[in-house]
């Protein structure tokens, strides 16, 4: 006869046995568990560090004033490919550092009054 003091047999190498199956799903959960709370606690850190004035994350490479003449560049119309020719950033550098350009109307142009036709007189 058995009683709750009994170990319970749990042998996870048979996965059509009811108690492997809750072995694992119990592994699982606990894992996901702990996930979680890993992840909670690092964006406690970075909202910490953040508040704090602490920069997060790799410092960054680039110099400010190549970085400078770039915004320049682009804002002075000049192409991405040009823009890494001349100041020797990596194109993946320069779209995460510059801001995206605005997007241009898509609009007809404005007629003017030359252009207008008048309308045909009606036959009354």
């Amino acid at each position: 006869m058995r009683n709750l003091a009994d170990p319970i047999k749990v042998d996870s190498t048979n996965p059509n046995d009811p108690m492997a199956q809750l072995a694992v799903v119990l592994l699982a959960l606990f894992g996901q568990m702990e996930r979680t709370y890993t992840l909670e606690r690092a964006a406690h850190a970075r909202s910490v560090a953040t508040a704090k004035g602490r920069r997060i994350g790799r410092p960054s490479v680039v110099d400010p004033d190549r970085l400078a003449y770039a915004a320049h560049l682009r804002e002075s119309g000049h192409t991405i490919a040009e823009i890494v020719a001349k100041t020797g950033i990596t194109r993946t550098t320069l779209y995460r550092h510059l801001p995206p350009r605005a997007p241009e109307p898509v609009t007809a142009r404005p007629v003017t009054a030359t252009e207008v036709e008048p309308a045909p007189a009606s036959a009354d």
